[in-house]
């Protein structure tokens, strides 16, 4: 019986990702019902330990870089998640949640160990309240918007950066820039993300 159920669930769970895949706005409108509060209980899990030198702002922050890295360069993320490995695709959300809180203590000059992933499959959220679904909803939809209007060079970077996750080095040699010009170029999209949530709040 369980078995069927887990089957279920992970059919369930494919049929979702083709609909975020195929760009449905109803499936990613039901994917912010299921997963968005995972996603910060995840992240806030992470940040917790940090809460001396992490804030709000770091938080909203990282959800923001998950989403950007999620839609970018195709959904090539997305793409690349395979139930056939054992993982659910929550278990899966999850994980990203985690590493990208992790990754951005780590710009912070910390480097705390990841998490496991069984860390991650063992948090179970309530569903967010309507109200917390609207906006967060709306912020994924205009961070998807503010991104198209981008130079292609910023598309680029982003792609390089946030969908592909290469180092800054690599990106610079991708680019043909310093690396110094990487790191102007990540707080400039940051400032304008962060800008964009902060009118959607």
């Amino acid at each position: 019986m369980l078995n069927e159920t887990h089957a279920r669930s992970t059919q369930d769970e494919m049929l979702l990702l083709e609909g975020l895949l195929q760009g449905s706005d109803r499936a990613w409108r039901e994917f912010h019902l299921r997963y968005d509060r995972l996603i910060y209980r995840c992240i806030t899990k992470v940040t917790g330990r940090f809460a001396a030198v992490v804030s709000q702002d770091d938080i909203r922050e990282i959800y923001a870089t998950l989403i950007v890295q999620l839609l970018s360069n195709d959904m090539h993320k997305l793409r690349t998640f395979d139930a056939a490995r054992g993982n659910r695709f929550s278990s899966w959300l999850g994980l990203l949640a985690i590493n990208a809180a992790y990754d951005h203590l780590r710009s912070l000059k910390r480097e705390p160990n990841r998490a496991p992933l069984n860390e991650a499959e063992a948090l179970r959220c309530e569903l967010p309240t309507p109200h917390e679904l609207c906006e967060r909803r709306e912020r994924a939809q205009r961070v998807a918007t503010v991104l198209r209007t981008f130079s292609a060079k910023d598309q680029q970077f982003v792609e390089l950066y946030y969908g592909e996750g290469l180092e800054p080095e690599q990106v610079a040699e991708r680019m043909n820039i310093s690396v110094k010009t990487v790191y102007s170029k990540k707080h400039k999209i940051q400032s304008r993300l962060e800008s964009l949530l902060a009118t959607a709040a």
